[in-house]
């Protein structure tokens, strides 16, 4: 891996990113049309086939306005991670590149976009005894009305990598004690030691965010907006081909709401209600991350000529 000192910077990069439900993927295509791109999803389950509605997925007319990559690359039951995204998207980026064109690299999957920008920190493969007694762990606290242990565990271990880890996400709260228990050291350590050192391109890093109490209406307007798109419908579909409520996409946003509806076990009310709040806490959740980037422009995406002077420029200074 380079040191990234001596690297020569590859093509331009422009990020479209921020909360969900910001616009990221409207003005992603219009800045694309404007300024001679490509899009390149970094969004961590638009990768899944049959998965559309309840990911905000572009549509495909949107899709055939502006080539679009790195979408309906699997189906939900293959695991799909951030070291096969990195080799997947740069290669793109490179192909792009290759032909004059911009990538914008559009989504709000925090970890994609960095590993994509600054590599990955290399650590040892995933030791199949000590994940299945996690795994044991976590079904025996389940048993006892204590589905959050893991969490808590990881959460007073590493506090900074249980931030960015939903109490949900099994896999990733189990890969983060994996480490410690592996390596001795957390997993932001991990990452403070290994720098983030593999950065080929010049990027620049747009996060659009309109505010808070405008984010949230947009939210709940686009959960009821997915219901009358065909959610349920989607979520039944998915179930008929055996891609079943235990994977792990089907415990995102949206799908682990409707799961209990399809299965009789909620109705699609409380659903909506329950879908609507986990959505305003993971935006939440993607600011927190986001404040971190240190180089990122923040932009309402209302402002359309702030948003496109940024890409003006930065283009601008790359040709000089």
């Amino acid at each position: 891996m380079s040191d990234g000192g001596e690297q020569k910077s590859l093509g331009p990069v422009v990020v479209v990113t921020g909360p969900t439900a910001s616009g990221k993927s409207s003005i992603a295509i219009e800045l694309a049309l404007r300024f001679g791109g490509e899009i390149v999803n970094a969004d961590s389950m638009q990768v899944y086939r049959f998965m559309d509605i309840g990911t905000a997925k572009p549509s495909l007319e949107e899709r055939a306005s502006v080539p679009h990559y790195l979408f309906d690359m699997t189906t939900p039951d293959v695991e799909y991670d951030a070291g096969r995204y990195v080799l997947e998207a740069r290669s793109v980026a490179a192909d792009i590149h290759s032909r004059g064109k911009v990538v914008f690299l559009t989504g709000g999957s925090g970890l994609y976009i960095r590993a994509f920008l600054e590599g990955l920190a290399e650590v040892g493969g995933a030791n199949p005894e000590l994940r299945l007694r996690l795994e044991r762990e976590h079904a025996q606290a389940v048993g006892e009305g204590d589905p959050t242990r893991l969490y808590r565990r990881l959460q007073a271990a590493d506090p900074e990598t249980a931030e960015g880890i939903h109490s949900n996400d099994l896999r990733r709260q189990i890969r983060a004690l994996e480490i410690i228990e592996q390596f001795g050291v957390s997993a932001s350590q991990l990452r403070s030691q290994h720098g983030f050192g593999d950065r080929p391109y010049e990027a620049l890093h747009l996060v659009l965010d309109p505010g808070v109490e405008v984010l949230c209406a947009r939210i709940d307007q686009r959960c009821h907006d997915m219901i009358e798109a065909g959610l349920l419908r989607e979520v039944r579909q998915l179930r008929r081909k055996g891609y079943g409520a235990e994977l792990r996409p089907m415990k995102a946003i949206g799908y682990r709401h409707i799961n209990p509806v399809v299965d009789g076990s909620d109705t699609l009310a409380n659903a909506v209600v329950a879908m609507q709040q986990d959505t305003r806490r993971f935006a939440k959740r993607q600011r927190t991350w986001l404040r971190k980037v240190t180089d990122a422009v923040w932009l309402d995406p209302t402002d359309s000529q702030a948003v496109e002077a940024a890409v003006t420029s930065f283009l601008r200074d790359r040709e000089r």
